[in-house]
């Protein structure tokens, strides 16, 4: 009995540093895309975690999210939504554009921590 108890504390001991050895659950942010802009235009996440990205597209005109940093490029209608996950990213920043107005909608994600 007391073999089996021993075993028992044991394993959950191994199983509490396991778990917290694991990356943390994901991340949402919140994107808008409104006259043909970003907001906010610089988004702080942490590093090390997955990233999903809500983008609600405000205007009347179709957008495509692309970002050659972060491998992803996604359409939102007009008056849409969409969501896609990026990373877990390692710090540093990853810009983002509209690309198809690339000459006001822009922005980026810093990725802090360890």
């Amino acid at each position: 009995m007391l073999l089996r108890l021993t075993f028992a504390a044991l394993a959950a001991t191994l199983l509490a540093g396991f778990a917290a050895a694991q990356p943390s659950a994901g991340v949402t942010v919140a994107l808008t895309l409104k006259d043909h802009r970003f907001a906010p235009q610089k988004l702080t996440v942490p590093a090390g975690r997955p990233i999903r990205i809500e983008l609600v597209n405000q205007d009347p005109a179709t957008e495509e999210f692309d970002s050659d940093d972060l491998h992803v490029e996604k359409d939102v209608t007009p008056h849409g939504r969409t969501s896609f996950t990026v990373g877990p990213l390692k710090p540093g920043t990853y810009a983002f554009m509209g690309e198809l107005h690339a000459d006001t909608a822009s922005g980026e994600i810093v990725a802090v921590g360890p």
